[in-house]
């Protein structure tokens, strides 16, 4: 039997419901096409971090994760309503960047190609 830490269990947990308050009951137009891709969650359940990724430029992202960091003491409430926990972690929110790593990772990989193909 496989067995993972309760943290793990909490994050997971809080990613699908965190996910579903930001698509369903927030409401602030900064906050805009978000994706919850990961939790974080410390082993006494105290903190929680809270990876996003989201569509547009530099400054679009700062205004959503501002907005949701704002938010984050309703996201909080609004958990303590949806699971059943003793103590609700506090959220902290950040750009999940792996996703243009891999992308910048791809360009350098293409660019080997192409450098191999020339000579």
């Amino acid at each position: 039997m496989l067995r993972y830490k309760r943290s793990e269990r909490v994050a997971d947990l809080l990613r699908c419901e965190v996910s579903t308050i930001i698509e369903h009951d927030l409401k602030d137009p900064r906050i805009g096409f978000v994706t919850v891709t990961a939790v974080r969650v410390t082993d006494d359940l105290k903190q929680a971090r809270v990876l996003v990724t989201m569509l547009g430029d530099e400054e679009a992202r700062e205004k959503s994760l501002q907005a949701l960091q704002h938010a984050s003491k309703h996201i909080r409430q609004l958990l303590g309503r949806r699971v059943r926990l003793k103590y609700i972690p506090q959220l902290k929110f950040a750009y999940d960047d792996t996703a243009d790593a891999g992308r910048r990772i791809d360009r350098l990989l293409e660019g080997i190609r192409g450098e191999d193909g020339a000579s």
